[in-house]
Order: C-alpha cells, then sequence, then structure tokens
C-alpha cells in the first residue's frame, strides 16, 4: 500500500504538488503575501466587488439582522426571509420562474444532475466542463457520454444515435457559458437548437459568465435571449458577485423536484442568511447603472490587454508543468500574482497561466502584466 508520504513525493516529482498560501491582506486588485505587495490576476471578483461598501453595509445588517447562522437545514427550519428573498430576486434576474440557492456552486452540480437523471438516462457533456459537472454525471449513474469542446457537429451525431435507441430517456446537454479555463464562450444558439429537436435537456453553468456577460449581466443566456429556452441555469454568487454560494434557475416543478431530490440541498445546513442578504444587494448592484460602468470598466480592460478576447479569463500556454509554475513564479518576483494551471485542472501537457481580469484593476496595471507576460514569451 502507497503511504501519503509517497504519494505527495510522486506529486512533487511531476510538478503536480499544490500547497496553500495564505495572503496577508484582504483579496482585491493590489494584495500581499509573504510580506510582498502584488497585483492580484488571479482572483475571480470579475467585477470588483469582494470589497464594495454596499456589500460590507449589507452583510453587516444581516447578521445584526439575522444572526450567523441558520441553525438548520433549508426543510427544518434553516429557511428565514433573506433566502426566500434572494431566490425570488434571482428568478426575476434571470428571467425564469423559480430558482433555488445551495450552499456553493460545486453542491448545485452534486444536487442537481443527479436529481435529474438516473441510470436509464443520458449526459452529454463538454469535455472542458468543470470538474464538478463531471463528478456528477458520475455521482447520477446516468450514462455520460463527452463531446468534443464546442463541436456542435458531434454533439448533434450523439444525440441522434442516442434518442433513435432510447426515445423515452431524458437526456441531458451540459457545458458552460464562459469556460473557466480557457476563457472562450459555448455556442449556446446551435447548443439550445440541437436540445429542442431531439427532446433534450439543457444545463448552462453560468459560473464565469454571471455579473460578466449580457445588457444586466445575467450571463451569455441573456446576452443571447435565451434564457427562456434553457432548461437549467447554474451559477455562484463566488465568483463576480463578491460573495460565495450557488443557484439553480428553472421552471417551477423542477425547482419542487430539486427541493425533494437533490441531496446537497437536503442534508446541509442553509447558507449563513447574512450572507443571502447581501448576496440581494450584489445581484441589484450587477443589474443597476453602477453595474453596467463596472461591466464596461471590465471590457476595457479585456480589450487592452487582449483585443481578441470574448471574456476576463486569458490563458497563457505553457505546456510543461515546470514551464507554468516557472512562469507563475517569475511574474511574481515582477509583482504580479498569476497562477499556474495544471493537471488535473487542465489535460495534461496543457499547464498554463490563467490570467483573471477585474473592472477594479487599474489601466497601468494591466499594461505593465501584459509587458511582463511579453518579456517572459521572449524568455
Amino acid at each position: 500500500m502507497k503511504s501519503p508520504e509517497n504519494q505527495l513525493l510522486q506529486l512533487e516529482n511531476d510538478g503536480l504538488l499544490r500547497r496553500l498560501k495564505p495572503l496577508d491582506s484582504p483579496t482585491g486588485p493590489r494584495v500581499s503575501r509573504d510580506h510582498r505587495e502584488a497585483w492580484n490576476f488571479a482572483s475571480n471578483d470579475y467585477l470588483g466587488l469582494a470589497r464594495h461598501p454596499a456589500l460590507t453595509a449589507a452583510f453587516a445588517e444581516g447578521l445584526d439582522r439575522y444572526g450567523t447562522g441558520a441553525g438548520a437545514s433549508r426543510l427544518v427550519t434553516g429557511t428565514l426571509p433573506p433566502h426566500h428573498e434572494l431566490e425570488q430576486t434571482l428568478a426575476q434576474a434571470k428571467g425564469t420562474p423559480r430558482t433555488l440557492v445551495f450552499s456553493s456552486g460545486f453542491a448545485t452540480a452534486i444536487g442537481t444532475i443527479p436529481a435529474i437523471v438516473g441510470k436509464d438516462d443520458f449526459v452529454l457533456m463538454d469535455k472542458l466542463a468543470h470538474a464538478c459537472l463531471v463528478d456528477a454525471a458520475k455521482l447520477s449513474t446516468a450514462t455520460l457520454r463527452i463531446f468534443p469542446h464546442n463541436d456542435v457537429h458531434r454533439l448533434a451525431k450523439l444525440l441522434q444515435t442516442i434518442r433513435s435507441k432510447n426515445p423515452d430517456a431524458r437526456i441531458l446537454i451540459v457545458t458552460e457559458s464562459v469556460f473557466s479555463m480557457d476563457g472562450d464562450l459555448c455556442p449556446l444558439a446551435e447548443i439550445v437548437d440541437l436540445a429542442e429537436k431531439h427532446q433534450a435537456l439543457t444545463l448552462l453553468d453560468e459560473a464565469h459568465g454571471f455579473g460578466v456577460l449580457g445588457p444586466n449581466g445575467m450571463g451569455i443566456a441573456e446576452a443571447l435571449g435565451l434564457q427562456h429556452r434553457v432548461t437549467f441555469q447554474m451559477g455562484t454568487l463566488s465568483k463576480a458577485a463578491g460573495l460565495s454560494g450557488g443557484y439553480l434557475a428553472a421552471s417551477s416543478a423542477w425547482i419542487d423536484l430539486l427541493i425533494n431530490r437533490a441531496r446537497s440541498f437536503i442534508f446541509s445546513t442553509a447558507p449563513p442568511p447574512a450572507l443571502a442578504h447581501a448576496a440581494i444587494t450584489a445581484i441589484h448592484l450587477i443589474r443597476s447603472t453602477e453595474g453596467a460602468t463596472l461591466r464596461q470598466a471590465l471590457n476595457t480592460n479585456i480589450t487592452a490587454f487582449l483585443p481578441q478576447a470574448t471574456s476576463p479569463i486569458i490563458p497563457i500556454p505553457c505546456g510543461s508543468n515546470q514551464a507554468a509554475l516557472d512562469a507563475s513564479t517569475h511574474l511574481e518576483s515582477l509583482g504580479f500574482l498569476v497562477p499556474a494551471i495544471r493537471y488535473p485542472t487542465v489535460p495534461r501537457n496543457g499547464a498554463r497561466l490563467r490570467i483573471s481580469l477585474s473592472a477594479s484593476h487599474p489601466p497601468d496595471a494591466v499594461a505593465s502584466l501584459r509587458n511582463a507576460i511579453d518579456s517572459i514569451r521572449k524568455i
């Protein structure tokens, strides 16, 4: 039997060992680690809301009104007024009849997909979908089929084959709006068309699109006018919203079924009511004039760094694990936090730097990082 020490040594030899590296400061566009200041290009705080005074005040108000914890699961006594109000606010914002709030995005996926499909059903998933979606599909016991990244032609063939042999099976197509490690967008219109043609369901993970895309920041489904045609809109409050938690937006019947079958919802203590209270403010802020101004600032930074980019996520391919680690270390020595992303987060030999841009980054910091990246490429 392998000892944990030997396993850790193997990870280190493969350039895959991770360690926790605490910050010395709160999160923000500029942070301190090991008593050295650096520009933070590692965070998913795309609008800079994690330290927004309105959210801080709302969180404090929620603590004063409701205390620190919910005290029980949602189905016992854990549903408090802000949970209900948050779900109503999200449903209105997402253009759906209902939403259900979970403790995290991972919990949302793990609870939702096994509640929707089972052993006689099928999940068709983009190859680059997030780990939580993959794990949830495996947990569901449905047959999992992976289609090449954004390959709608292959998806169409899978749908046709499966539906011809399994006319009564439930088929769930799973994809992301903005892919978390590549920053590109899914071909949502084509996917929805295929789903309707073959009587399939769609689950769209808007984790990195929420707050960023669409006229009101509600994601790619809003941007394309497809909210009413996507069966399940999943997302998180832990990125552009500056807080934590997850949600699932769907029809009233589907939400009622999840309340009764999503195990990560049923068997978890409810999220802190103060957090839900603050999240309501975050959603209103994202949809406000100020939210639009922040998205414009974010888009300005994206264009300045890479004009052809379609999201705040900019991958810089490095190839080997060591090359990515060396590049990340070099950038940190220059005053930039940019993480090295390695397997299993990305495919083997696909190690990269992952730059996350924010509305809170000043233009000179974005320009300086771009110049630093250019200098690394010349090494």
